[in-house]
């Protein structure tokens, strides 16, 4: 399995990935500060492995990882690479006491405003490639209407209506329409949202954060098999879980973005066991894992230097023996019908 396979995002409206994208979160200073000089060799680095899927957002340090990845992105031809950045949060000049950083750190002077009504996409989509200098986006996602992001059922349920009532969604499909946009999603942390979206209109894809993990399988229930019959495609955002799968059961490692309780931790360390039997590490198992599934189009873990891209792309293309996912299955720490990149 290489990082620059490239795979069609659906196949009635075929946008061509790389099975290994690049996560622009951490460029945006994510947790921690990104010098501009290895935020850029990030990129590089992506598009000399053969990366050719970019994701952004104009939420990730307030409009600095699109800037970031667009000024290195214009360098090469449009049509060589995808790109996917995402509506819902308009970035607001402001006094330096209103910034919104969430978990950005050195951002410009700007305050969030969600927004999911028609004016509010084409603004956002507008403004989008004015920081990233492109004349086009091909993948425009939903940002953030669930549950962990909103804060509530009753909060993810008025956004979900926002987006349909105020014509979000109406603005996304004339963006489709007209070619403006190769496609449409959403980029969410669960699957239950996607699996209302695709209730309510037509998806072509779904950038999900986690919540189909070696610790997470419950999509397999009805979101993935759905995701499959309709040939909706699925970006895996997240495949450590913020970072356990990735650091191990060690003292402070975070799962969903905060410290890792005692069952998770537990369920690591036996997870851990298993891949060191089969002289496997963990992170290999957690990144390949998840491009088993056949839904699961393209991973994206994110990178803020290029010797993290190079870990990245060394990870993905290692070759993992089909009995350890056995194995796993055989001691309950993986389900049965999960699909695997051996096929078992």
């Amino acid at each position: 399995m290489k990082a620059s396979d490239i795979v069609p995002l659906r196949a009635a409206r075929p946008v061509p990935l790389t099975r290994m994208g690049f996560g622009g979160a951490p460029l945006g200073n994510l947790y921690r500060k990104v010098p501009e000089a290895d935020a850029q060799a990030a990129v590089r680095a992506a598009w000399e492995a053969g990366i050719r899927y970019f994701d952004t957002a104009p939420q990730y340090g307030l409009g600095r990882s699109e800037e970031r990845i667009g000024a290195v992105l214009a360098g090469f031809g449009r049509s060589a690479f995808t790109l996917s950045t995402k509506i819902g949060r308009l970035l607001v000049d402001c006094a330096p006491h209103e910034v919104t950083p969430e978990a950005f750190v050195d951002v410009p002077q700007k305050r969030i405003v969600f927004d999911y009504s028609y004016d509010g996409v084409m603004r956002s989509h507008e403004e989008s490639l004015g920081r990233l200098g492109l004349d086009a986006v091909d993948v425009l996602l939903v940002h953030d209407v669930d549950v962990v992001s909103q804060g509530s059922r009753e909060a993810s349920d008025a956004r979900v209506r926002e987006l349909f009532d105020r014509g979000g969604y109406r603005a996304l499909v004339e963006l489709r329409d007209a070619g403006i946009v190769k496609a449409i999603g959403a980029g969410v942390n669960e699957w239950e949202v996607c699996e209302r979206l695709m209730g309510l209109g037509d998806f072509d894809c779904f950038l999900l954060a986690g919540r189909y993990t070696l610790l997470e399988q419950e999509a397999l229930d009805s979101f993935l098999p759905l995701c499959v019959a309709r040939d909706v495609a699925i970006i895996l955002g997240g495949p450590y879980n913020s970072g356990i799968l990735a650091t191990g059961a060690v003292e402070g490692a975070r799962y969903n973005y905060a410290p890792a309780p005692p069952v998770i931790l537990d369920r690591v360390r036996r997870i851990e066991a298993v891949c060191a039997d089969h002289g496997v590490r963990l992170v290999e198992a957690a990144l390949q894992f998840v491009v088993g599934h056949p839904a699961v189009r393209t991973v994206i873990p994110g990178a803020a230097n290029a010797s993290e891209v190079a870990a990245n792309v060394a990870i993905f293309s290692q070759r993992l023996p089909d009995a350890l996912w056995s194995d796993l299955k055989a001691a309950g720490l993986l389900r049965q019908d999960a699909p695997t990149p051996g096929g078992t």
